[in-house]
């Protein structure tokens, strides 16, 4: 599908964030019913956004409202330092869908003192501001900025800290008043590892103790986040009469059904037919799907991203998934822990159309759902790489100088500005298509026995997986890349991201936290340590600067396969105390020293570690009759004008 070439990508910087816009290539050229689709799953998509907000901080949807009052009513002066720094913190605000950073859950500093915020509280009229029943000004204020500015108060918003109470420590809103212990002897006993067709327990629901007594609130309608759902199934059923697929309209009807009920056998039985529905052209996730954010790796965030196929670009993926039975044998992990048949593993590169929910404004790179095991065992899974969110990526950082000052031989350079963009796509391809889609749990493991360290250590297998296939000889018969250089190229930038680059990310003291960081981390530092004896990756200093070089690339191929081997194993065997060793001795802690020095090189280039994206706008066209007959395309250009847009028009709790 043909892009424009002279689009603008970038929109604006601030902070450590940059934002981007993304195309809709080819989006003229769908029929008229597929436009409706997108049109209809995309307000569904968008109509969710309050749920992610009030799941990542109780707090968020009171501040998320005082900071929409001040920006469309406050008169004052504008042009003052501290209003300025108030609209940098109201930007990265609405960027963490929260109060809490993103990627290092901290919680975010102000830029400005909190008797300026009242002073911006008090210059609007009261009747603008989200105030409860009786609550005078005065006490919302003290609310507020006690909420923000205590550095005692709700300070992570995950807290995965060795020895922490991971659930009374976090700030996320997946439980209230309840400790790490409470939670766990709650959902004792519940599961029953010896089914094969289990539901995951608590997936939607929020954890309390309300007058003595531990509850489940679940997520459904007429339950918690009612009204937001509501929404969201109204939108769901205007997309059930625009699918031309009968197998979809079953899955949404199916989607609508545990929204209204909240039931997750009802989730199971929607996720095995959508998971078979692999061929439309439209698609879409939409649900409570991933646990990143629970500190005990049991508790989904709601997402949704709608899509369509990029039908050229997807002839890579479709190779990799017609070849995963060959890639499951010939790993090197151990042969009871892989697949005797692999079942439907669908791959395809795809256009997102719209970000929603905790897919919003961060986007994924690559996608494989669902993520229940037995269902990746019996039936399959859906692997997609994002190819317009790629792109974006890709054109806004050619010649910035990132590569240029992180390598230290023109030649490794020269490799990855020829094959970097296709190592990586196929990187994401093999990680998203076969790594999450192999291997087996063993017979009677719990799914939820690596608890918070399950996140990053299926991070780790993914990665792995297609880092130890990218050297093989298999991806040169297959056509997918043209020479051995080009699988160098992905070794290349992994090793240099993992060791010394992805810590940019990271303010000083701090550790890293994120699941895929520690991820990265944990596989690159582990492989160069067991390689040290025979100097398969080497860090040295050159000028007084410090890079990574690969001195035997088939060696680090062996090492790769031997990490896979070992984390295969504690997944399949729910090994927790060898997960936990295995992440925090390899992937949580920072070289202080080496860290200041990444951190004093990154800062000359006037970089932005961290990167979201402005949603394109899509406007239905009516005819006489009320018909949809269109739909527009429209790029807006400022952030915080569409976040604002957005709480006007899907903001229901």
């Amino acid at each position: 599908m043909e892009r424009n070439n002279d689009f603008k990508y970038f929109v604006e910087q601030f902070e450590d964030i940059r934002v981007l816009r993304y195309q809709l290539p080819g989006f003229e050229s769908l029929t008229l019913q597929q436009k409706k689709l997108i049109y209809y799953l995309s307000q569904a998509a968008l109509s969710g956004r309050d749920i992610i907000w009030d799941q990542n901080f109780r707090y968020n949807m009171l501040i998320r409202k005082t900071l929409e009052a001040i920006l469309d009513h406050f008169s004052g002066d504008k042009e003052p330092a501290e209003y300025k720094a108030f609209l940098v913190y109201a930007k990265k605000v609405f960027f963490a869908n929260g109060i809490h950073h993103h990627y290092s859950n901290d919680k975010l500093k102000p830029g400005f003192t909190g008797s300026y915020f009242a002073t911006l509280i008090e210059g609007i009229d009261r009747n603008c501001l989200p105030l409860a029943a009786g609550q005078t000004v005065e006490e919302f204020i003290s609310l507020l900025t006690g909420v923000m500015y205590d550095e005692k108060l709700f300070g992570r918003k995950v807290e995965q800290r060795a020895g922490a109470d991971m659930v009374a420590e976090s700030a996320v809103n997946f439980y209230e008043n309840v400790n790490q212990k409470e939670v766990e002897d709650f959902y004792a006993g519940k599961t029953d590892p010896q089914d094969p067709h289990t539901v995951s327990i608590g997936l939607n629901s929020k954890v309390s103790k309300k007058e003595g007594k531990i509850i489940e609130e679940v997520y459904r309608s007429g339950g918690l986040y009612g009204p937001v759902i509501d929404q969201i199934i109204i939108w769901l059923e205007k997309a059930i009469i625009a699918s031309d697929s009968e197998m979809q309209r079953k899955e949404i009807g199916l989607l609508i059904d545990f929204y209204r009920t909240g039931n997750l056998k009802v989730w199971n039985d929607y996720n095995v037919l959508w998971v078979q529905d692999n061929e439309p052209e439209v698609d879409y996730n939409n649900g409570f799907i991933e646990t990143y954010s629970d500190p005990l790796g049991m508790k989904a965030t709601w997402e949704s991203i709608v899509n369509y196929t990029d039908i050229e670009a997807s002839r890579r993926t479709k190779i990799i998934a017609a070849n995963s039975q060959w890639f499951e044998d010939n790993s090197p992990t151990q042969p009871q822990y892989k697949k005797e048949k692999v079942t439907g593993v669908a791959a395809k590169v795809i256009n997102i159309a719209i970000l929603g929910g905790d897919c919003y404004p961060v986007s994924p790179l690559g996608i494989n759902l669902p993520n229940a095991n037995w269902i990746r065992k019996e039936i399959g899974s859906k692997s997609v790489s994002l190819a317009n969110i790629t792109n974006a990526y890709d054109i806004t950082s050619q010649g910035n100088g990132f590569l240029e000052e992180f390598t230290a031989d023109q030649s490794e350079v020269d490799r990855i500005k020829k094959y970097g963009p296709l190592a990586e796509a196929l990187h994401t391809d093999l990680h998203e298509c076969v790594g999450h889609a192999s291997g087996k749990l063993a017979e009677g493991t719990d799914p939820n026995a690596l608890k918070n360290y399950a996140s990053p250590l299926e991070e780790a297998r993914a990665d792995l997986f297609a880092l130890y296939f990218m050297m093989d000889k298999k991806l040169l018969d297959l056509g997918l890349l043209p020479r051995e250089d080009a699988a160098k190229a992905s070794y290349d930038t992994y090793l240099r991201n993992g060791l010394l680059t992805q810590i940019v990310r990271i303010k000083p003291g701090k550790d890293i936290e994120e699941a895929h960081m520690r991820d990265r981390s944990a596989i690159s530092h582990w492989v160069y340590e067991k390689g040290r004896e025979e100097n398969v990756v080497e860090l040295f200093r050159k000028d007084n600067k410090r890079y990574v070089k690969i001195n035997d690339y088939f060696r680090l191929r062996n090492l790769f396969g031997d990490l896979l081997k070992e984390i295969q194993r504690i997944k399949s065997e729910g090994d927790y105390e060898a997960g936990k060793n295995l992440i925090e001795n390899y992937g949580v802690k920072v070289d202080p020293e080496l860290h200041a020095e990444i951190l004093e090189r990154y800062k000359k280039l006037n970089l932005a570690p961290f990167t979201g994206f402005i949603n394109p706008n899509l406007i239905p066209v009516y005819n006489q009759k009320g018909d949809i007959t269109d739909v527009k395309v429209e790029y807006p250009n400022d952030f915080l004008s569409q976040m604002m847009d957005y709480g006007r028009k899907y903001s229901f709790l």
